[in-house]
């Protein structure tokens, strides 16, 4: 029999290049050896990566008793030993073969040529042909023309292998990276310890286990977005998609394309938070015709999309956030009121950073070391007068204020303490840091000499006399700063 050798191996190659998957086009390409050779039977046989195993990835001319058996033997079998030795193998009398005469019974082959599978001279498998009594080609031809279309479906192996390891890669950073946002996002990170802050970190936690809709009130920077995420990230979606969209300073248009997509063209949030969570921040802003298609979308779960014929069914949890007054904008018509029923299911108010001064310092404190992190600083402390000053001050901008004064602070503090005059100038009142503002020079070292004072009573636990030594001065002139400054020791002590 006459074989094209180039054609036989193209034909390997297109056929695996086509199929959907590596057994698929193995199979093909078996089932095409064993038409052309006229054999009994064909297999391919990989190596597995975790042990000295056999994995039978495709086979033509076996039935189901003679594979498992095959699959169970053949690393026991004399194949396995040319496997190892990474050449070509024959076996002239099957029948007699301790280990596969299994074969000969099953399927009347009489003999087999074996080729192994080599990638970069490593064997990782290998491909087999039985033949019956009377062969047209030589043992000799038979393995020129195998060798070539191992060396094809080793190729065609090694992406396989890429491609999984890879697939394995993603799905393991994946994993990762959701396990570290559900770290982060873990309730116990809400920082605070005021009543309100556990009352919020306890409606969180039980509406996070719910599938209702939420919304989130309070001003500016007070963490609306945290809350958001901490919801998701401890919800029974948290492995679902995670989508926001901020509905202010938008036009009309460009909110409902980001909501609800144009048909032909990228999918809007609705459907891209499918299973998942879609987070709206300041829905006070919406245009009255958004709000009735983002009624419709939560009411019956669909939404209409321009361009597409019918509607697309949608399951997203809804959780929603605003700093408007929506009662006032319900009463001057420029809410519905029927969208905030729906929204309204569980509402979290989050109250401003200036009605829980008792959190300042811990959220301070908690900045601080996150920016140690990010600025490569080592910074032990916050300063005394420089606490007075950050929980004196109003904070109209909340945490989100609160997080860049300490950030700046990291950036321009210059020593291992945070000092008042690290602080940014809104800070820098006269009460607070001592300072006017037509400042005499008289009154500026007065206001370092204070801030100074109260900086290391705190080091000494308001010791006087340790925080004379330390100043390389005398007790009698600390204790007459202390008097002039109208500075309390015993606060220290604590």
């Amino acid at each position: 029999m006459k074989f094209d050798r180039l054609e036989f191996i193209a034909r390997a190659a297109t056929a695996l290049t086509d199929a959907e998957g590596l057994r698929a086009g193995s199979a093909s390409v078996v089932d095409n050896l064993l038409r052309l050779f006229g054999g009994k039977f064909a297999f391919l046989a990989r190596l597995r990566r975790d042990g000295d195993i056999a994995d039978i990835i495709a086979s033509s001319g076996l039935g189901v008793a003679d594979y498992r058996r095959l699959e169970s033997r053949i690393s026991k079998s004399s194949l396995w030993k040319m496997l190892h030795l990474a050449a070509p193998f024959a076996i002239d009398s099957l029948g007699e073969d301790t280990v596969l005469n299994f074969l000969s019974f099953g399927t009347g082959a009489v003999s087999l040529v074996a080729v192994p599978v080599i990638f970069r001279g490593k064997s990782v498998g290998l491909l087999a042909v039985g033949f019956p009594d009377r062969r047209d080609m030589s043992e000799s031809e038979t393995i020129k023309l195998l060798i070539p279309v191992a060396t094809v479906l080793a190729q065609a192996m090694r992406v396989e292998r890429v491609v999984a390891e890879e697939s394995r890669k993603i799905t393991d950073e994946n994993t990762q990276l959701k396990q570290e946002l559900r770290l982060k996002y873990d309730f116990r990170h809400l920082v605070g310890t005021s009543s309100v802050i556990r009352h919020i970190r306890d409606q969180a936690d039980q509406v996070a286990r719910s599938n209702a809709a939420v919304l989130i009130r309070g001003e500016g920077g007070t963490g609306k977005e945290l809350i958001a995420s901490a919801i998701h990230f401890n919800s029974f979606r948290s492995k679902r998609p995670f989508i926001r969209i901020n509905c202010s300073a938008r036009s009309e248009s460009q909110v409902e394309r980001e909501l609800f997509g144009e048909d032909g063209h990228k999918k809007g949030a609705f459907e891209q938070a499918d299973g998942g969570t879609l987070v709206l921040d300041e829905i006070g802003d919406l245009s009255l015709n958004t709000q009735a298609r983002l009624l419709r979308a939560v009411r019956d779960r669909e939404i209409d999309v321009p361009g597409a014929a019918d509607s697309i069914r949608v399951n997203v949890r809804l959780i929603t956030s605003s700093c408007k007054d929506i009662e006032d904008l319900i009463a001057n018509g420029r809410f519905r009121d029927d969208l905030f029923y729906s929204l309204n299911m569980f509402t979290i108010f989050l109250p401003p950073l200036r009605e829980r001064k008792s959190d300042i310092l811990l959220l301070a404190e908690y900045f601080l070391e996150k920016y140690e992190s990010v600025y490569q600083k080592r910074i032990r402390r916050i300063s005394t007068p420089a606490i007075d000053m950050l929980t004196a001050y109003h904070f109209p901008g909340n945490v989100r204020e609160l997080e860049n004064v300490i950030e700046r602070a990291v950036i321009v503090c210059d020593s291992n303490v945070i000092h008042g005059h690290h602080l940014p100038p809104t800070l820098q009142t006269a009460e607070n840091s001592g300072t006017e503002t037509n400042v005499s020079l008289t009154t500026a070292v007065e206001a370092f000499e204070c801030d100074l004072i109260k900086d290391t009573l705190k080091s000494t636990r308001g010791n006087v006399a340790k925080a004379a030594k330390m100043l390389d001065s005398t007790e009698r002139i600390i204790g007459y700063k202390i008097r002039k400054y109208n500075i309390d020791p015993h606060r220290f002590r604590k």
